[in-house]
């Protein structure tokens, strides 16, 4: 047998039996399906190890012989029909079980280092159809898909047999073997194309879409329930013990770690992403992977171009490509609260069958594990596509569940990955586009923020300290990423927010002039550059610097006139114009001689205190506008800034007072001032609005992004020179794509560096 163990006749022990089944597995004699061979190998325990080096030669070796054996395609025929016999026991305890827990794990180990060390763009080494000759059960279709057959089968099992103590660890390992499966993905590059293999993938898209519905439910309720595989069960397959002497299928896996590895095991942590499950994040790393894959076909109809007509029309063929419907992308915005069956007011059909989930329970899960980055894709996913769900979360009254843990991970932008940061800053925008939100966080107060450590943030709403994270993150991007994109969607959020500011604090309200120093700063510094570049005319090679120069200094100039924007919004629409102002400044004498105002009084008061903030920290730093008051894109804007300021200033200059202005006073002042302000000379602008828009090809971020999800948090390995789906450095990134733990972000930075913020 070359390479694999010796192979005795008459086996005396189990493991003499256990060495000849795998040997001849793996060896050159092809079996037919119907041999008893194959129930011997399913049936047997195995407590056999083996050293590394075997294991890669068995590999080896089962891919050279799998080629006229096909009995990687033969395990998987079996693999179907003990999942055929475990659905009809309907979760009874069956040996059946663990003969199917054998076949997928002896499938997942070989499939995998064929997948990862194909020669074939076409994966053509699986050879997932048996000989023509091969003799086969008479109620066997010969000629049908295996592929989609085995994938029937899994997806029935995980859709339809409920997670228990004995159907546990079938679960997890069919979990895997999705994983592995679809791991074809690695091979193709960051667009999808036509010439991409994807057999396994588009064997679930085909599937019925009550069968997905019931797929993507499972995995969603697993997700929520976290069902823990029972621990007597786990220990039969347990990949990294070495006390429980695992059998020569364990041992496959744990000696040869960055070959045929599945390590997926998860322990419980307590660092702020929820109590980790092995069984709920590997079902979460599926699901992703299932609604962001697109499969990319051409269509019928071909144009050719003829402009060259030496050219044959082959070698300029341009074809159609489209992207065919993914159901499991379409379930998810399907589904519905099973607490709240709402008919269908605008009589829109329903495509397919709705999955039906607790959302209440979906909505707190989420908020413990939202340090996750999987779970934060999952937010998005469901609050971008799924309008129901998108509605529940506006409506919910304890928005600081999922608010809280996102602007904490923000606050510690420096210790998170720029995909992250980028897909909770879109959290926020799609929420800030709804002004029942925008309301409802400025009137939620916060007792304290501990992890806040720059300031004390006491009493604060839940509404300004999402300003002064925003802020923070602008000022982040400023000295350390310096993504564009990122400064338009912090932006884009406060200017939703700003006309519903309600109880602004002092520190908020001074971190919004700061913004616009900030950024002044940048722009001050490009126009410097620029003007130095003009000046020395380096023609030659300073022509295209410049226009990057000028470029640049655009996107800041309307980065600076959105933040007066928002700052007009506040100063507009915070202090309600005649006649509510005299109401307003009778509620202020009654509240400053500490009568007792209504709930309606509060709010009416807290506008006023908002207003007065913001005006206060405006003239604190009154000098930071200057320079742009004649600014042709400014000048309207800073019209109302300025009535705003030369209203106070007159008054405070012809106020008589004994002692120095202190910061109590100036606002006391202000505050005061109120009843004169008529807002007369203000110019009222239109409302700022940004809305969220995917781009036309996510699957080019997504699909990346899924995998090296996977492949950096949740264990799973692969040969990281194979690999073509996104950039890999073999040296820097060797420990991530083995199973270790990320230790650089994706511009190869480190993730733990220090970062001092103004505070």
């Amino acid at each position: 047998m070359g390479a694999v163990p010796s192979t005795p006749r008459h086996t005396s022990t189990t493991t003499e039996t256990a060495e000849y089944l795998i040997g001849t597995f793996v060896g050159e004699k092809s079996f037919p399906l119907a041999s008893d061979f194959w129930q011997k190998l399913l049936e047997l325990p195995l407590t056999l190890g083996w050293a590394p080096h075997r294991v890669r030669q068995a590999c080896q070796l089962f891919a050279q012989n799998n080629r006229h054996t096909r009995h990687l395609a033969k395990i998987l025929i079996h693999l179907s029909w003990c999942l055929q016999e475990a659905i009809q026991t309907s979760g009874a305890p069956s040996p059946v079980y663990m003969k199917a827990v054998n076949a997928v794990y002896i499938s997942s180990v070989f499939l995998k280092y064929i997948i990862e060390n194909s020669q074939s763009e076409t994966i053509g080494d699986l050879r997932l159809s048996l000989n023509e000759n091969e003799p086969v059960p008479k109620d066997f279709v010969a000629d049908q898909s295996i592929e989609n057959l085995v994938m029937y089968n899994v997806l029935t099992f995980i859709g339809s047999i409920d997670v228990s103590p004995t159907t546990s660890l079938l679960h997890q390992e069919l979990l895997n073997f999705m994983l592995v499966t679809m791991s074809t993905q690695l091979l193709s590059g960051p667009s999808p194309g036509p010439k991409d293999v994807n057999p396994f993938i588009d064997a679930a898209m085909s599937q019925e879409s009550l069968l997905v519905s019931l797929v993507v439910r499972r995995l969603l309720l697993n997700y929520i329930m976290r069902p823990r595989v029972p621990s007597s069960s786990a220990a039969s397959y347990s990949i990294f013990s070495e006390e429980s002497q695992p059998g020569v299928l364990q041992r496959v896996g744990s000696a040869a770690a960055s070959i045929v590895l599945l390590p997926f095991n998860y322990w419980v942590s307590s660092n702020g992403e929820g109590s980790r499950n092995q069984l709920a994040d590997c079902g979460l790393h599926v699901l992703l992977i299932l609604i962001h894959y697109h499969k990319c076909v051409v269509s019928d109809e071909s144009i050719t171009d003829r402009s060259d007509d030496s050219a044959t029309s082959d070698s300029v063929s341009k074809v159609n490509t489209y992207f065919i419907a993914n159901p499991y992308s379409k379930a998810l915005e399907n589904a519905r609260d099973i607490e709240f069956d709402r008919l269908d007011v605008e009589g829109n059909a329903q495509n397919g069958p709705a999955v039906r989930l607790p959302f209440a329970s979906l909505f707190d899960t989420l908020g413990m594990c939202l340090a996750d980055e999987t779970a934060v894709l999952l937010l998005y996913s469901l609050v971008q596509g799924n309008s129901d769900f998108l509605e529940y979360v506006l409506v919910r009254t304890d928005l600081d569940t999922l608010l809280m843990p996102i602007l904490e991970t923000l606050y510690n932008a420096s210790r998170r990955t720029s995909n992250q940061i980028y897909m909770l800053l879109i959290i926020l925008l799609i929420l800030s586009q709804d002004s029942s939100f925008n309301a409802s966080v400025h009137k939620m107060i916060l007792p304290g923020v501990p992890w806040y450590k720059e300031h004390l943030l006491h009493q604060t709403s839940l509404g300004s300290l999402m300003v002064i994270i925003l802020i923070r993150t602008v000022q982040y991007n400023l000295s350390k990423l310096r993504d564009v994109y990122l400064h338009t969607t912090c932006l884009a959020t406060l200017a939703n927010m700003a006309p519903h500011v309600h109880r602004l604090s002092a520190y908020a309200s001074q971190r919004l002039v700061s913004l616009f120093y900030m950024l002044s700063r940048k722009y001050n510094k490009l126009v410097e550059l620029r003007d130095d570049k003009l000046q020395t005319k380096a023609i030659s090679t300073g022509d295209g610097l410049v226009e990057d120069m000028s470029a640049e200094l655009q996107i800041y100039t309307d980065f600076l006139r959105i933040v007066l924007e928002i700052l007009n919004a506040i100063l507009t629409y915070a202090l309600p114009r005649n006649p509510e102002v005299y109401l307003l400044i009778k509620l202020y004498e009654i509240i400053f001689f500490k009568f007792s105002p209504t709930l309606s009084n509060m709010d009416l008061k807290m506008n006023v205190y908002a207003f007065g903030q913001v005006v206060y920290a405006i003239m604190h730093r009154q000098e930071v506008f200057h320079p742009f008051k004649n600014h042709p894109r400014f000048t309207e804007l800073l019209e109302n800034i300025y009535n705003v300021l030369d209203f106070f200033n007159s008054r405070m200059d012809a106020q008589r007072l004994d002692g120095e202005w202190s910061v109590e006073k100036v606002l006391l002042f202000i505050i005061n001032n109120c009843r004169s302000w008529r807002g007369e000379g203000m110019k009222m602008f239109t409302q700022l609005h940004f809305s969220y828009e995917q781009e036309s090809h996510p699957e080019e971020f997504f699909i990346p992004y899924v995998w090296q999800l996977l492949l950096s948090r949740c264990g799973f390995s692969f040969n990281a020179s194979a690999i073509n789906l996104f950039p890999v450095d073999l040296q820097a990134d060797k420990q991530i794509y083995s199973g270790g733990e990320p230790n650089a972000n994706q511009s190869g930075e480190l993730n733990e560096h220090e970062v001092q913020l103004d505070p």
